[in-house]
């Protein structure tokens, strides 16, 4: 049978039950015409006649029509279930999450984080990556992630931003690095001295923008293109370096330690948000991740 669509074998089926293409009509809420047409096209698919049309009587099933309808009822019912099952999907919390984290606090906060929500949704199978902002936003638009997490930098006009906390800005020294021993500091001060560069795009831009006012631009003595490598020039005194995410322990990799202190003045603080795209349905899995965050510890970890 050839090009034989789901509703032309439902009326026929129908049909053949109820014996009567007017009946049929009438419970499926249709014209005769349409369950006449179905059935024409039908046998005319098959090769084979279907039914025997009795004057004012109604139809009776031929021995193909008789085998047909009871393969085609199979296949409806088939049919159905898969429809329920692709309903439920979309009702239960389960299945794949794919996400993405800026670099910064990806590592941080976001295996605590899965760890915390999959106790409450223990089906969810949560990937987080680590990316830059523009790789994340890039990721949504080809719906590689359902969710990122992202700064409120450059947020393009088809992204949906919520956001979640504020990270203020905040110098890093090493113990022994002159300005070590205030309790806060200025970016004036800071410009006195060499600044070890967190080199990612757009982080830069805003690192390097709270100096716009200063007096002086900052002497960059070293750019790195990792967090790690960030914190051990800065341990191992190479220079100060300015952040914004939570630092965890103040260690460099190579044990050394760092001292991190807040800045003074009005300097911009950074907030993270749940980036989504726009007109884009998130599935159960990610709608529930994205209530998850809102009353999560990252959107009380402002510093």
């Amino acid at each position: 049978m050839l090009h034989a669509t789901l509703k032309q074998l439902r009326y026929f089926v129908v049909a053949g039950e109820l014996k009567s293409v007017t009946r049929a009509a009438e419970q499926l809420h249709v014209s005769q015409p349409s369950i006449s047409a179905a059935i024409a096209h039908l046998e005319e698919a098959s090769g084979v006649q279907l039914f025997v049309r009795h004057h004012a009587q109604g139809l009776s099933l031929t021995t193909a029509g008789t085998q047909l309808l009871g393969r085609a009822r199979s296949l409806l019912y088939d049919a159905d279930s898969l429809m329920q099952f692709a309903i439920s999907l979309g009702e239960e919390i389960a299945g794949p999450l794919n996400m993405a984290a800026f670099h910064t606090f990806a590592p941080i906060f976001m295996p605590r984080l899965m760890q915390s929500f999959l106790t409450q949704f223990p089906r969810v199978v949560p990937q987080c990556d680590e990316g830059h902002q523009v790789d994340i936003v890039e990721g949504l638009r080809e719906g590689r992630y359902e969710l990122g997490l992202i700064y409120d930098m450059q947020v393009p006009e088809d992204i949906e931003f919520q956001p979640l906390c504020r990270f203020p800005p905040y110098a890093a020294v090493a113990p022994d690095h002159p300005l070590a021993a205030h309790e806060r500091l200025t970016i004036d001060m800071l410009s006195e001295y060499p600044m070890v560069l967190l080199d990612w795009p757009m982080s830069r831009d805003y690192f390097l923008s709270l100096f716009i006012d200063a007096p002086r631009q900052p002497k960059i003595a070293h750019r790195a293109t990792s967090l790690g490598m960030v914190r051990g020039l800065v341990a191992n005194g190479f220079g100060f370096s300015l952040l914004n995410v939570p630092p965890g322990r103040h260690l460099a990799l190579d044990g050394k330690s760092f001292r991190t202190i807040p800045l003074d003045g009005e300097v911009r603080a950074l907030t993270v948000g749940m980036a989504t795209l726009k007109g884009v349905r998130l599935s159960p899995a990610a709608q529930a991740m994205g209530e998850f965050l809102k009353h999560s510890e990252l959107s009380q970890a402002e510093t």
